[in-house]
């Protein structure tokens, strides 16, 4: 059972364990805001929600967007294939890392194993593929609605 952890102000932060939730309560760094009254854990209320007691500074996740991951790029393309539209299970770099291609959002995009083998080390234009869309960084809120 996974608890929701809200910030002072009572905006959302993330969900913790219940072990987590216990260990938070008995710091007394958060307080139970909503719980489920006729269980116990000890000489606390079963909590559904916890809010913490101070108010957390969040907006490093809003200025500037998510880390460049392998799985974010296969969340941010819907695991489609950004060549040819089938089920994507990997992700193909558009500059080759042999060719100082870097790890970026502009510069990956998912693929099928297929396409993938076919361009190979060369470019989109040498290898003769055409990208379906234009790769570019996901916002924290896209990512999550995946």
């Amino acid at each position: 059972m996974d608890v929701l952890v809200i910030n002072a102000d009572l905006g959302p932060l993330h969900r913790v364990s219940l072990r987590h939730a216990v260990r938070m309560l008995c710091r007394k760094v958060a307080e139970i805001h909503e719980a489920e009254p006729d269980r116990l854990i000890g000489v606390y209320p079963m909590p559904k929600v916890v809010r913490l007691v101070r108010y957390v500074v969040t907006r490093w996740r809003f200025s500037a967007g998510p880390a460049w991951s392998r799985s974010g790029v296969l969340a941010r393309d819907d695991r489609r294939c950004g060549y040819c539209g089938a089920e994507a299970s990997t992700h193909d770099h558009i500059l080759p890392r042999s060719r100082g291609g870097r790890n970026t959002w502009a510069n990956t995009i998912a693929s099928c194993y297929g396409c993938n083998q076919r361009k190979g080390d060369r470019t989109p234009a040498e290898a003769g593929m055409v990208l379906r869309f234009e790769p570019a960084a996901p916002s924290w809120a896209a990512l999550a609605r995946r």
